[in-house]
């Protein structure tokens, strides 16, 4: 009797130890959650699971320690980056990322943001004829060799805001997005006709760079943005045509000239083609 009393009390106090042993465990603090919460947790960690388990076996990080004051270069892409299906995020990585990663060849996204990348060469993106869209925002890109992007005839968007550049190298003619927002860009580092075989172009920002002059817009850009540079004028070719007085620009939506030292008011037959005003100063 006195053996299956001990048992009966000894059963409620080895439940009671093992439920706190799992709280403590899984790091869930009973009563914390509530229902819905708890599944999103667990349903987040088999999704994080699933996509470790996607990754080729090559490309899963192990565990070993990064070496104190090491190079990027000398760890696993997919190691210092988390790897997903045709997409790359590397951003913000340490030990600083001072080139581009070396990509697996089915990447079509890579988002390298934020780290200290300073040259982009030919070799980069050589064989990655996948690749959709390339963001290199906050890095400290200076130069870019020509030909960087020859071979990527699939890219759409490219954004190189937030570098050093002072010219732009040849880009793909297929792109529909292209942000160069915060560089060191002069007119001179960009060629005369650097947009014109871009038919498909629709955003191009160029804005807080060093630019004294309106390039050469194509036809099917929307939104253009020019803010804050050194554009002293305009002309009726800027953005009309002085030999077809029936030329319109119906696709452009959004110009912004504001910030340039240029007084729009003084060229209003440079936008008579146009359904919107740039937005700027006028007196």
């Amino acid at each position: 009797m006195k053996a299956l009393l001990f048992t009966c009390m000894l059963v409620p106090w080895l439940v009671a130890a093992s439920a706190k042993r799992f709280d403590q465990d899984s790091q869930l603090i009973p009563g914390s959650l509530h229902g819905r919460e708890l599944r999103g947790y667990f349903s987040d960690h088999l999704n994080l699971r699933r996509a470790r388990r996607a990754l080729p076996l090559a490309d899963k990080p192990d565990d070993s320690p990064i070496p104190e004051g090491g190079d990027a270069a000398d760890l696993p892409t997919c190691l210092l980056c988390v790897c997903l299906t045709g997409s790359v995020y590397c951003e913000e990585v340490s030990p600083d990322m001072t080139t581009v990663p070396t990509l697996p060849k089915e990447t079509a996204y890579l988002y390298a943001r934020f780290n200290k990348i300073k040259k982009i060469s030919t070799k980069d993106f050589a064989g990655i004829v996948t690749l959709k869209r390339i963001d290199l925002t906050g890095n400290l890109i200076s130069e870019i060799e020509d030909g960087a992007f020859a071979k990527l005839t699939l890219l759409e968007e490219l954004s190189l805001a937030e570098n050093r550049l002072v010219k732009l190298p040849m880009l793909p003619a297929k792109l529909t997005h292209f942000n160069a927002n915060n560089n060191l860009l002069k007119t001179r580092g960009v060629k005369a006709n650097a947009f014109k075989k871009m038919t498909k172009l629709v955003n191009l920002f160029l804005g807080d760079n060093q630019l004294e002059a309106v390039p050469f817009i194509p036809d099917s850009v929307r939104i253009l943005h020019l803010q804050n540079n050194n554009i002293t004028d305009v002309n009726i070719d800027t953005f009309c045509r002085s030999n077809d007085t029936y030329y319109l620009r119906p696709s452009l939506n959004e110009v912004r000239l504001d910030g340039n030292p240029v007084v729009l008011s003084k060229y209003p037959d440079s936008f008579t083609c146009m359904k919107v005003l740039p937005v700027g100063r006028y007196r």
